[in-house]
């Protein structure tokens, strides 16, 4: 059984305390959350791994990870995150429980406190960032923003994101861009960071066996030096309801690849995760088109007609899009096309068998269930809530997807609009 607590710390800065002796370990996260930008996402994205690298009192890693080792081995990681149009970075801790340590030893103090220690004392050189440490994590950070070609499935949905939001902000990677992050200095870095602690929105999570009071205490001393602001501006995040143009925007790239991808997105009509009546049917929607292995898309495109490798679909709850992902070959993308579109015109006229219905709503219920038992995706519903604005857990919303009826599921659908297609061929097709 777990209980959890939400309240201000301060103003913007949101605490959310999930209590629960199932654990072995603790998690805590600080998250600075801001409006997603192209201009700044690249330095927002570096501040977290530059402040892992070393802290005022723990000036390298070296001496950073023999601070960890005294807390029974805990780990601090930097982490950036995309949810809707708001850019989320912070660290992410992980320590051993109180309930686990010897002697009675108290580790979530401290912890909170060295957690507190690498957000808001870096260390500096000349009034700034590390000159070191900025080149290093820079030069990190575009290693992995130039990877991300070599995985074609998640480029061919990147790319479609690009193209299908070009002039929204939902189009700016979580990691911003090369160019942009090749052109941050340790003062600019600086500057951003200083920004981001004065505007930015703060999650601080908690999962643990303490008392959310204690909790609270550890973690306000900890973040004590966060700059008291009235400034702290809530993300906001457009959602369009349907497609920019009257037939839906085709774009082509060529590379050198073996196998096709075919991405596809859809407007939602403007259902998204603030639909409190509606959004559990276009969660039910999504799942039955394409979330599981039971799918639509999974069974009759892949499975039946051959015509994918894979196929699938995501729904961003915050932006109010539907994205498919597919694999085909070169000359198979306007049957695959035809009838990824099939299979969504069979769920608006509401042709859903039972088994479909009553098993996409015991999957989706399942693995949410299963966040419970999982305290890194449970960290990560509670920023999802938090970057949204809502304070629905995940056994209400387990409750909402029991009542979700066949008539509403196709009714989501009906409301779906085929915005932009995205396809990846090879240099020869």
């Amino acid at each position: 059984m777990q209980t959890v607590t939400q309240k201000d710390l301060w103003p913007g800065v949101h605490f959310t305390a999930v209590h629960t002796t199932k654990f072995k370990s603790s998690v805590m996260s600080v998250t600075l959350m801001t409006q997603l930008d192209r201009e700044t996402a690249g330095a927002n994205a570096l501040v977290p791994c530059v402040l892992r690298r070393g802290t005022a009192d723990h000036p390298d890693m070296e001496s950073l990870s023999a601070a960890l080792d005294e807390l029974y081995g805990g780990s601090i990681e930097p982490v950036v995150r995309k949810k809707g149009e708001t850019q989320c970075v912070g660290l992410v801790s992980s320590f051993l429980d109180d309930a686990y340590a010897l002697n009675g030893e108290r580790i979530l103090e401290p912890a909170a406190a060295l957690l507190g220690e690498v957000l808001l004392r870096p260390y500096t050189a000349d009034g700034a960032f590390c000159p070191d440490y900025t080149a290093g994590e820079r030069a990190n950070l575009i290693d992995r923003i130039r990877g991300q070609i070599n995985d074609k499935r998640v480029y061919a949905t990147k790319r479609l994101i690009q193209e299908m939001c070009r002039d929204e902000r939902f189009g700016t990677d979580k990691l911003g861009d090369e160019e942009t992050v090749a052109a941050v200095t340790p003062q600019s870095l600086w500057a951003r960071y200083q920004e981001l602690l004065r505007t930015a929105e703060v999650h601080v999570y908690y999962c643990g066996s303490a008392e959310p009071e204690r909790a609270e205490a550890a973690l306000r001393s900890a973040l004590a030096a966060l700059p008291v602001s009235g400034d702290r501006e809530e993300p906001g995040c457009e959602i369009r309801c349907g497609a920019a143009f009257d037939e839906p925007r085709v774009v082509e790239e060529s590379l050198d690849v073996s196998q096709g991808k075919l991405a596809m997105g859809f407007r939602t009509g403007g259902q998204s995760c603030w639909d409190g009546k509606d959004y559990p049917a276009l969660v039910m929607m999504n799942t039955i088109f394409g979330g599981t292995a039971l799918s639509k898309l999974f069974l009759n495109v892949r499975e039946k007609l051959s015509l994918c490798y894979y196929a699938s679909s995501a729904l961003e709850k915050m932006k109010g899009i539907v994205l498919v992902s597919s694999g085909i070959e070169f000359d198979k993308y306007e049957t695959a096309r035809d009838e990824i579109l099939a299979q969504l015109e069979a769920i608006r006229r509401g042709e859903i068998e039972d088994w479909e219905l009553e098993g996409a709503r015991r999957i989706l219920i399942g693995g949410h269930l299963t966040a419970l038992d999982d305290q890194g995706r449970q960290e990560e519903f509670w920023l999802g809530q938090a970057a949204a604005g809502l304070s629905t857990t995940v056994e209400e919303l387990c409750a909402q997807f029991e009542h979700v009826t066949r008539e509403q599921v196709a009714a989501a659908a009906q409301r779906l609009e085929l915005d932009t297609i995205y396809f990846l061929k090879g240099k020869e097709a």
